[in-house]
């Protein structure tokens, strides 16, 4: 059984930068996805990034494309979110998930089979 733990998120204001970090322990998997969404009130959970477990393939929406960047680290069993110019509009909780099924990157978070517990990014005007 696969575990997710999210790290790096806190208070930023407007302009700012953040790094959020996942650790995935557990079995040993390969040929996966892994994924950040972004939950904020009254909005369904959204996928701001994605990226195959090789690293060789990556997703950012256009809403966050120029600002995210997500990146691997497969020697720590990591992956990271880089997120610049933060928004007020980011605000919300992030997850880290796992698609452990599919070897191309789906949107829908109802495909993604671990989640973490969330981590609280605010951004503030």
């Amino acid at each position: 059984q696969e575990h997710v733990i999210e790290s790096g998120g806190g208070l930023v204001q407007a302009g700012g930068s953040l790094r959020l970090s996942c650790v995935v322990s557990g079995r040993t998997l390969n040929n996966y996805i892994e994924a950040w969404f972004r939950q904020t009130p009254g909005k369904e959970r959204e996928i701001v990034a994605a990226i195959h477990w090789s690293g060789a393939t990556t997703y950012v929406p256009d809403s966050v494309k120029g600002r995210f960047t997500i990146s691997r680290d497969n020697a720590k069993n990591t992956v990271y979110l880089e997120m610049n110019d933060l928004r007020p509009q980011d605000t919300g909780v992030y997850y880290c998930a796992l698609d452990s099924k599919s070897s191309y990157i789906e949107f829908a978070p109802s495909k993604y089979d671990t989640w973490g517990q969330g981590i609280q990014v605010t951004v503030s005007s």
